[in-house]
């Protein structure tokens, strides 16, 4: 039997015996691994205004450049065109999107088909209160002049397109030390 685990740009296969287990790094390449977009279950992470105007993006698979603008105008474009009374759940070509917003942001995350749609809604809502306990009453300025501490509150909450922190103490740790730091 051979589990995987994804580090880094390596998967180690490890099989599993009964006696001991031999961790082997693989490169994605090989065949014995699944593509890695498989794996990806959020897609990406847009904060636009009502202008349309993108405030963060980031992807957690691979898009070119030249289709990332196109893909986000689209994308915005759609869910700023839905009304209030309508769901925030919306299928989208190969993908979901789940969008919610606050104030004069929206916050849209690209999912896959099997992601649970109601966990992510509640991932963007605890997202939004991690920023506001962090920036005291989150604004749109906030999000534009802070944008690297904006990044590392995303990466500290979701890496390689999967959840992993929402405990809003552990999120902000990371800052909190980088403030202490740039204060003495």
């Amino acid at each position: 039997m051979w589990c995987a685990r994804l580090i880094g740009d390596l998967v180690f296969c490890i099989e599993l015996t009964g006696r001991h287990c031999c961790s082997l790094p693989r490169p994605l390449s090989d065949p014995m691994v699944k593509p890695a977009t498989d794996r990806i279950m959020i897609k990406f992470v847009l904060m636009v205004n009502r202008q349309g105007q993108t405030r963060l993006s980031r992807y957690y698979h691979s898009v070119e450049l030249s289709r990332r603008a196109a893909l986000e105008a689209d994308v915005v474009r759609y869910c700023l065109s839905r009304k209030k009374d309508q769901c925030s759940f919306v299928e989208y070509k190969d993908f979901k999107l789940v969008y919610r917003q606050y104030a004069a942001l929206y916050i849209v995350v690209g999912i896959t088909d099997s992601e649970n749609e109601l966990s992510i809604y509640e991932l963007v809502h605890n997202f939004v209160e991690v920023l506001d306990k962090y920036f005291s009453r989150v604004s749109e300025l906030d999000i534009m002049f802070n944008l690297d501490r904006v990044h590392i509150i995303l990466d500290e909450m979701i890496q390689n397109g999967h959840i992993v922190e929402t405990n809003k103490s552990r999120i902000l740790a990371p800052l909190t030390t980088i403030d202490k730091m740039v204060d003495s």
